[in-house]
């Protein structure tokens, strides 16, 4: 067992720990209720099926074998499973310690079980992203199999190179204070791969698919802004100054973002739109994640604008390259989230947290940025190459491969993945 005790607990920590948990786990509805609102209506129960899913099947993984992939041994590249089924998290039936923490993590002040929980949140939303860009259009049985696959080969040894302290991309000095690069990075790139080997939605991009219900993504906007809070502040694991820097970094490159986005969008079309809204408050979200404990002052403003700005334009690159990104998930969060990793090799400020270093606008040379695009570069080649492959492999092995047939993409994944409808009166 290569995991370390723990020596003191925190009561204030370990609260506002699990509060951050479960804000980030009200993050998955959210983001259900986000992608549901912006697909057709026949659409809109695969796609809050394929979010909640999630934290059926991804919770079972991660305590099984997940958490322990992710933070367990000494190994560069992958843990071991010293943690499978939560061996050793939590205390013994003696009591005479609250359980042992992953290696590099001895200075905890929550107890472990904690720290797993929290994780595990992260675990569950990061592939329920990629549903983003694969709607409307695969088996929800393909589905199962892909979020499975990928939270094991993919999600978790990411999650080890940059959030384990025994991690490659940790030790080389790579900084994500709450997952540019394993979160967005990763189900952004993976998102791209997937939907290249499922094929376009039938009619796309010749014929309009409209969102269905824009007051319903404007709700799950508001709520993964709030999660969010969870998710930033969560990740100083304590009730401290460097949660509410984190706190309020995220918040401000929120709004920045939106800002930035509406200013673009009414520049280039005359309007600034309530989708335009939801989407640059994301991109803000999303760019500030691995920054929201690293940067301070004004740098969120800068981060969330930029971001605003270049989401904005990046979304438009699924129309000139030709693939078919449902809502959106490329341009937000892979651009999102590498944008906000590269930029953090610019803003960040040792100042603020003396675990970070100085970035290239405070004194820091280039030695951050370098790093950056290193980790960028590599979650990037990694989740795209294995995420293809297990696409491949069920198109070939799964019957029916792992799109719907032309008939049932025209009725809806409601009907035929499903057997229900959303609405009384659904007609479309």
């Amino acid at each position: 067992m290569d995991g370390e005790l723990i020596k003191s607990i925190s009561e204030g920590d370990t609260a506002w720990v699990i509060v951050a948990a479960a804000l980030v786990m009200l993050m998955t509805p959210g983001l259900a209720l986000f992608y549901g609102g912006m697909v057709r209506t026949k659409n809109v129960l695969g796609m809050l099926m394929q979010n909640f899913f999630s934290l059926g099947l991804v919770t079972v993984l991660w305590v099984a074998v997940g958490y322990s992939l992710a933070f367990g041994g000494t190994n560069d590249f992958i843990g071991n499973f010293d943690f499978a089924w939560l061996h050793d998290v939590a205390a013994p039936a003696g009591g005479k310690f609250v359980g042992m923490a992953p290696p590099g993590f001895g200075a905890l002040t929550i107890p472990p079980m904690v720290f797993m929980a929290y994780q595990m949140m992260f675990a569950v939303i990061t592939p329920a992203l990629i549903t983003g860009a694969i709607a409307d259009r695969m088996r929800f049985t393909a589905w199962v199999w892909l979020l499975g696959l990928w939270a094991i080969l993919v999600y978790s040894p990411v999650a080890h190179w940059v959030f384990s302290p025994e991690g490659w991309l940790f030790k080389r000095g790579a900084l994500d204070f709450a997952g540019g690069t394993v979160v967005h990075v990763n189900a952004g790139i993976a998102a791209l791969a997937a939907i290249l080997v499922l094929g376009r939605r039938r009619g796309w991009p010749k014929h309009a698919m409209p969102p269905h219900s824009l007051p319903l993504t404007l709700i799950g906007t508001g709520i993964l802004w709030f999660g969010w809070f969870g998710f930033n502040a969560g990740s100083a694991l304590g009730a401290n100054g460097l949660a509410a820097q984190a706190f309020v970094n995220t918040t401000v490159a929120a709004a920045t973002a939106m800002l930035g986005w509406l200013i673009f969008e009414k520049l280039r079309t005359g309007h600034a739109t309530t989708l335009g809204a939801a989407s640059g408050a994301v991109a803000g979200l999303v760019a500030i994640t691995p920054c929201a404990g690293f940067v301070g002052g004004m740098a969120p403003v800068a981060i969330g604008f930029l971001a605003g700005a270049i989401c904005y334009f990046a979304v438009s690159l699924k129309f000139r390259f030709g693939y078919d990104d449902s809502l959106d998930v490329v341009g937000v969060h892979l651009v999102g989230g590498l944008l906000g990793s590269l930029l953090l090799g610019l803003f960040a400020d040792a100042a603020v947290n003396e675990a970070g270093k100085d970035g290239v606008f405070f004194g820091g040379g280039w030695s951050l940025l370098g790093e950056q695009a290193i980790a960028v570069a590599a979650t990037i080649v990694f989740s795209f190459v294995v995420t293809y492959l297990i696409c491949v492999v069920l198109k070939a092995v799964l019957p029916g491969g792992i799109r719907v047939s032309e008939e049932d993409e025209e009725t809806g994944l409601d009907l035929t993945q499903h057997e229900e409808r959303a609405y009384a009166t659904d007609l479309v």
